[in-house]
């Protein structure tokens, strides 16, 4: 597959950017019925080229075409409907109502786009990531340069041949690229980034962005912690965290990274969540042979779990069940640690991979100190039938986002805000928040002609103003 720009030198892509800005200020004019109409190409792509979709995702991950569907494609569609059914209200200026301060205004939110943007995504799930937020930017009016990860390069070919295929070249464009194609981007003054990554890549990208003063949309990650209380259901909790922490062989920035576990519920709960990761994710007891369960992008991630996993060993972590990496062919299976030491790297390092410790505690105390002395997390997960027990936890934690007695769904929630928080991210995208992320909320007043209720306070100041001004205090 040809991809859409092949020379990316730092002088071609500077050549690159000055073309898409002055299509990007076109852009702002143009009807939302363009906007409409490149996403209904977008859909339409997708739906023909669902095979090629799942060959590419299965060459890069052996994953299965129901999972792609699922959490790649369900997503992406998802996200165009919401904006071609929605796109009209939300970018209708939004009346504002005058306060007495101001009486006789008018005001409005006028929703315009940001302009020129900078996607870059990540290899994880490298179509909904790089395609979801295209969408939100295509429909806030933007001209976006699209930057897939060159860690699964069937599907970064694709997005580039996606993009030739069905977009004009000054709206949006795909550089395919190893990390120095990154880097001379960052140093163009974008309108917007949009990034989804690791926290460490997440500050290389705003500290390059502050030198533009450019606006950031961060999707990062970290330890996402998982409550299992005395009064949990034990059977949902399992499955619903074995499903969120095994699909996609654990790369995914919101499984449960590790779990807290109640002492009183810990060896049901361990027999419970081994038993049901084998229901879904073993065919005839083999993980290895199962076309359900995928594998470990690349040889450096694969040895960097197993790094982690023999660093807790070493440490005194107890394996309860695992069987044996194939680095041949990248196969890491499940494996649970109990008896963790709270200095391995495991338990300070974002795992990114099947391997999950589980920590007894005693107390909710207990469990409040642990979330609160790592940085705040992208999700955060809560199994009980406790209502006071869930409402502490809440109350006395920050997260991104958290879930109930289940895990990982409210990615798929297109009418709630996703995002983190400091370490995890900064500012929300999906459906009508995606729209907000790649708009610029411009506030506009109309004032009237002749007397206004702000005219009395013009200067010069006398001692009648400073009476008005006394009386006119005391209203707050």
């Amino acid at each position: 597959m040809e991809a859409a720009i092949v020379n990316t030198s730092p002088d071609r892509l500077t050549h690159t950017f000055a073309s898409m800005k002055r299509s990007a200020e076109a852009l702002r004019t143009e009807a939302l019925q363009n906007r409409k109409e490149r996403l209904r190409k977008l859909r339409s792509w997708i739906h023909t080229n669902r095979p090629a979709i799942h060959k590419a995702m299965h060459d890069d991950f052996r994953k299965a075409p129901v999972e792609v569907d699922a959490i790649e494609l369900f997503h992406v569609l998802n996200e165009i409907k919401l904006a071609t059914d929605n796109l009209d209200v939300w970018a209708r200026p939004k009346k504002i109502d005058a306060p007495i301060t101001m009486l006789g205004t008018r005001s409005v939110i006028q929703y315009e786009p940001r302009g020129l943007c900078l996607v870059i995504s990540p290899w994880n799930y490298p179509f909904s990531l790089a395609v979801g937020p295209l969408v939100s930017a295509l429909a806030a009016g933007n001209a976006v340069i699209l930057k897939p990860s060159e860690l699964t390069p069937n599907v970064s070919a694709l997005l580039a041949s996606m993009v030739k295929e069905i977009f004009s070249e000054d709206v949006v464009r795909v550089v395919e690229g190893g990390p120095e194609v990154s880097q001379s981007l960052l140093k163009l003054p974008f309108d917007h980034i949009f990034f989804t990554g690791s926290p460490a890549i997440g500050k290389v990208v705003m500290k390059a962005a502050a030198e533009n003063l450019t606006s950031v949309t961060l999707e990062l990650g970290g330890k996402s912690p998982t409550i299992i209380t005395a009064s949990a259901n034990i059977k949902d909790a399992a499955q619903r965290t074995a499903v969120a922490k095994f699909v996609n062989n654990g790369q995914t920035c919101i499984a449960p990274d590790y779990m807290l576990v109640d002492e009183k519920v810990a060896p049901k709960f361990i027999d419970a969540f081994i038993d049901q990761s084998k229901k879904l994710f073993a065919e005839e007891g083999s993980f290895e042979k199962s076309s359900s369960y995928c594998r470990v992008v690349n040889d450096r991630h694969f040895n960097r779990l197993n790094e982690l996993l023999q660093d807790a060993l070493t440490n005194g972590a107890k394996l309860e069940w695992g069987g044996n990496p194939d680095s041949s062919t990248r196969f890491m299976p499940p494996m649970v640690l109990t008896q963790v030491a709270p200095t391995a790297r495991i338990m300070s390092e974002e795992i990114f991979g099947p391997i999950i410790p589980i920590v007894t505690y005693r107390s909710l105390d207990e469990v409040i100190q642990t979330i609160n002395s790592r940085p705040k997390a992208l999700a955060l997960y809560i199994y009980s039938n406790s209502r006071s027990d869930i409402n502490t936890i809440l109350n006395r934690t920050s997260s991104g986002g958290a879930c109930i007695n289940e895990s990982g769904i409210h990615f798929l929630h297109h009418n709630l805000p996703f995002g983190g928080v400091n370490n995890s991210g900064i500012g929300k995208s999906h459906g009508h928040y995606g729209f907000l992320a790649f708009s610029n909320e411009k506030p506009v007043l109309r004032q009237k002609s002749g007397l206004t209720s702000v005219r009395p306070f013009y200067p010069p100041y006398t001692k009648v103003s400073q009476k008005l001004m006394d009386w006119f205090l005391k209203l707050f």
